[in-house]
């Protein structure tokens, strides 16, 4: 037996290992076993750095995992974390290299208990976001100044109180019309439909409500859990206004949150988004006031000197006068200079053709002459006569009409000959 196990452990023994690729193998060997996990335990040591991460480490009676959340699924919290609060975390097992240390990167974070809530949550996300009801291309801006803000909310909620609290003191003079509904409860839904139903028709109607806030206070999940209902999120996205959702705290999140045209992280942060004080506008106002004054003093400006150097102009009429009677005798001078000038110009040409013409006659009878001699010259060497004169001669029949070839004579036909002196008669010999 001990012949054996050193057998068996000898290859092992053999193999060195690097720390770096100990510690990836490590982590290769977690990942392939257990990754993805989901733990429940107790929050300890938590914060989080200015990069937006957070670390913390899940324990219970038995042990502990330190855990770190990076930015991004950090910003999707919809609590505010704190320790000692019962959690589940679902995530990646790793090894930190640098230290060798096992931890959790953690994906998704929600409180113990509500762990069917969120995953429902997130279920109903994926569907309406694949529906394309959270674009940022759909977003609509808000009215720089809204003639008139609709509110959609529970009456007896704190956050209607805190809505029209912050309008008073921004905006005293811009009217608001409250469309009630319950916020909580099953019947919520239902009625949060029918009150963004009312206000979609006034807006129709009459413009009224050029932007609308959905607000509601702070709650669990299950408290905002009617914010979540996809036929109130499909109505939201129906809006024909802008839509301020401030539902719950800066860390609850819900699905209006998303297809709203702006998320507020309170309802009194979604009145002030929608309403600039009224003490900026007045400034604006008052700053706008100021340009139009200097504008309009700088055009009286402009048109005062013009007019003043239209009245001196109009004031020495005469010496006006005399400025065009100078420049009429300049043009007069110029006009009698140019004729004379053209009229030499054109004297001088008529001269020079006067004395080209008689040598360009001569010039053109001469080589009319050359040509009509060597036409003459080319006429007398196609002459017959001339041909005849060499000793050849003109064989024609009977008829007078031309023998050129020898196939065109047959024995005992007469034919004449024309020489250069006279014509004899022929006859073809049979041989």
């Amino acid at each position: 037996m001990p012949d054996a196990f050193a057998g068996a452990d000898a290859p092992l023994a053999r193999r060195v290992w690097a720390v770096g690729p100990l510690m990836r193998a490590v982590a290769d060997t977690l990942s392939a076993r257990f990754n993805p996990v989901a733990v429940r335990g107790e929050l300890s040591g938590f914060s989080r750095a200015a990069s937006g991460h957070c670390y913390f480490s899940l324990k219970d009676d038995s042990g502990q995992v330190r855990c770190a959340l990076f930015r991004r699924s950090a910003e999707q919290l919809n609590f505010a974390p704190r320790d000692g609060q019962l959690v589940e975390a679902r995530g990646k097992l790793d090894v930190y290299g640098p230290r060798g240390d096992l931890q959790l990167i953690v994906e998704s974070l929600q409180p113990a208990g509500q762990g069917a809530l969120f995953e429902q949550f997130l279920k109903l996300k994926a569907q309406l976001e694949a529906e394309g009801l959270f674009d940022e291309a759909r977003k609509r801006p808000l009215p720089v100044q809204p003639r008139s803000i609709g509110v959609v909310t529970s009456l007896g909620a704190a956050a209607l109180r805190d809505v029209v609290t912050a309008l008073k003191r921004r905006v005293p003079h811009i009217p608001v019309v409250i469309h009630p509904a319950a916020v909580q409860g099953a019947q919520a839904p239902a009625e949060l439909c029918a009150a963004l139903s009312s206000a979609y028709g006034r807006h129709a109607q009459s413009g009224e409500g050029e932007v609308l806030l959905l607000v509601r206070g702070g709650g669990s999940l299950e408290d905002l859990w009617a914010f979540n209902d996809p036929t109130l999120v499909r109505m939201i996205a129906q809006a024909p206004m802008p839509v301020i959702c401030g539902v719950g705290h800066e860390t609850d999140f819900t699905l209006a949150d998303f297809v709203a045209d702006l998320r507020a992280p309170t309802p009194t942060a979604a009145a002030e988004l929608c309403a600039p004080a009224r003490e900026q506008r007045l400034g604006e106002l008052g700053y706008l006031h100021e340009r139009l004054c200097d504008a309009v003093q700088g055009a009286l400006d402009q048109r005062g000197q013009r007019l003043d150097r239209l009245s001196q102009r109009l004031g020495r009429p005469s010496a006006r006068l005399n400025d065009s009677l100078q420049q009429l005798t300049r043009l007069q001078h110029r006009l009698q200079s140019g004729m004379l000038l053209a009229a030499q110009h054109h004297r001088g040409r008529l001269q020079t053709l006067r004395i080209a013409l008689p040598q360009a006659l001569r010039w053109s009878m001469d080589a009319q002459r050359q040509r009509l001699g060597r036409g003459q010259a080319a006429l007398e060497l196609l002459d017959p006569q001339l041909v005849l004169q060499r000793g050849y001669a003109f064989l024609t029949d009977a008829q007078g009409r031309a023998v050129s070839r020898a196939a065109q004579a047959h024995p005992g036909q007469a034919l004449q000959a024309t020489l250069a002196d006279g014509r004899i008669g022929l006859h073809v010999d049979p041989d």
